[in-house]
């Protein structure tokens, strides 16, 4: 059966483009998080494929009927979950584009522009960061967009076994004797890397965090590596987070880095969240001792306007991947590849295939510029603060740790001890959600249930925040009343 002709493509296209414009304007009179039971969105769908084309109007109809009710809106102005997934709409107008190409990006042959845009964005974007030449592609490095900072911790964990069994691994593999360190903040993508990895648990090493902080105690990771070493252990890569999902914690990267390379360890630092804030110059500090490391990955989808997927790694030495990776069957040889003039991006990542995901992160950077990107970022992190504010000032409140960017972390105080102000916590936090007029998600520090606030979709502005304070402070006051009335 022949594809949709032009014209009807066209007029569908206008149509689709106009049901998302009405979706993203009235989302705002949405619940956040869906309110279905599970199974409803199954028991809602015919449960035999059609046998026949369907109009593309009936699609659209069942959108509205089935998905849209059945979905958590993450652009909601009201979503302060997890981290934001910034799906602006210039950054879809660039997977419209990149869809409509449909390349395979595998090699640079199959489809040089979708490498050498890649490489011009990620250039740019790592001088803009300020991560220095040695990134970029003339300074010896370069960068990719992966999928996520998952994969970025695989790839580069992979890369980090290579180079520390002399080039043996990929002939070998594991040992059994190899180490990563983390800390109890690092998110769980490194587990996970670490187990995809054949290691096993056994290979990962928790390291203490310095006291009062929730970050790495460059000490204990001394200690760690001492004691691995004596017990004929191999230190493979140490992981800093710059900006934890729980608390936005930020590892001290050049004193990690120094302790790390004197055993050869590779450094790789999460900055999956954080990172781009580096993009504004009072806010470059998040970069300190990113000289030292051998990669950086930070994702555009979660805070700079880019639609998921699209996580940035930066690689020191840009033989680091291909060296770990690259695997060459006849069917894929080509006369680009053998001439070592050209980057094949298959080599660094773990599929072979890849989209165009550089169009869409263009179209971010094209629509803003540098100074509407940062402009989007100070304009979170303002509202934090004055967030922040509120709960300092507020004896039925307290701040669990320190605010770190767009992120506050905080707890309800009832004056009834720690259990009371967790119950407490939850409770509201559970309340809250359950309006459909923001969503909030928790964290525990020290043992203690904390509310985590994370500023940063795109449609938020300081109404939105100064709602969902209001609703916080309304809610605890029930909360408080309830439990007076109870004893």
């Amino acid at each position: 059966m022949p594809d949709l002709d032009l014209e009807e493509f066209r007029r569908l296209g206008h149509q689709l483009v106009d049901w998302v414009a009405g979706y993203r304007a009235g989302i705002a009179g949405l619940p956040v998080r869906s309110e279905v039971a599970p199974g409803w969105v199954r028991s809602q769908l015919p449960a035999e494929l059609p046998e026949h084309p369907q109009p593309f109007e009936d699609l659209l109809a069942d959108v509205d009927r089935v998905v849209v009710p059945g979905t958590t809106h993450w652009q909601h102005p009201g979503f302060f979950g997890y981290f934001p997934a910034n799906a602006s709409l210039s950054s879809l107008l660039g997977d419209i584009l990149s869809g409509g190409l449909g390349v395979q990006g595998m090699l640079w042959s199959t489809s040089p522009a979708c490498t050498e845009v890649e490489q011009v964005l990620l250039d740019g974007l790592a001088t803009a960061l300020g991560l220095g030449r040695e990134f970029t592609f003339a300074g010896g490095g370069g960068g990719s967009i992966q999928d996520s900072a998952s994969s970025a911790a695989l790839v580069v964990l992979l890369a980090a076994l290579n180079r520390s069994s002399g080039g043996d691994w990929r002939e070998t593999g594991v040992e059994g004797t190899e180490c990563v360190y983390v800390t109890a903040e690092t998110h769980s993508s490194l587990a996970k890397a670490v187990r995809v990895a054949g290691l096993g648990a056994r290979a990962l090493r928790i390291v203490d965090p310095s006291p009062g902080s929730r970050a790495m105690s460059p000490s204990a990771l001394a200690a760690a590596i001492t004691e691995d070493l004596a017990a004929g252990r191999r230190p493979v890569l140490v992981c800093a987070t710059v900006g934890t999902t729980g608390t936005g914690a930020i590892d001290p990267v050049p004193e990690i880095a120094t302790v790390a390379h004197e055993h050869g360890a590779w450094v790789h630092v999460d900055a999956a969240w954080a990172g781009v804030a580096a993009l504004c110059p009072e806010f470059r500090y998040l970069l300190d001792g990113v000289e030292l490391v051998d990669s950086f990955c930070t994702n555009p989808h979660k805070w700079l306007l880019t639609g998921f997927d699209a996580s940035m790694l930066w690689v020191r030495d840009a033989a680091a991947l291909p060296d770990a990776l690259s695997i060459i069957p006849e069917y894929l040889r080509n006369a680009a590849t053998d001439s070592g003039e050209v980057v094949d991006y298959r080599d660094w990542q773990v599929p072979l295939g890849r989209r165009f995901r550089a169009l869409k992160l263009w179209a971010v950077v094209h629509s803003h510029g540098l100074e509407g990107l940062r402009a989007h970022l100070r304009g979170h992190v303002a509202l934090a603060a004055e967030f922040a504010g509120r709960v300092r000032d507020d004896p039925g409140f307290t701040l669990a740790v320190e605010p770190s960017l767009a992120l506050v972390c905080l707890r309800v105080v009832t004056g009834g001890g720690d259990a009371a102000d967790d119950a407490a916590s939850r409770t509201v936090l559970e309340r809250v959600n359950a309006t459909g007029s923001a969503l909030l998600t928790h964290t525990v520090v020290d043992g203690r249930y904390v509310i985590r606030v994370a500023i940063g979709s795109v449609a938020t502005e300081a109404q939105h925040v100064r709602a969902l304070w209001e609703q916080l402070v309304t809610t605890a006051a029930q909360v408080r009343a309830e439990a007076a009335a109870a004893r």
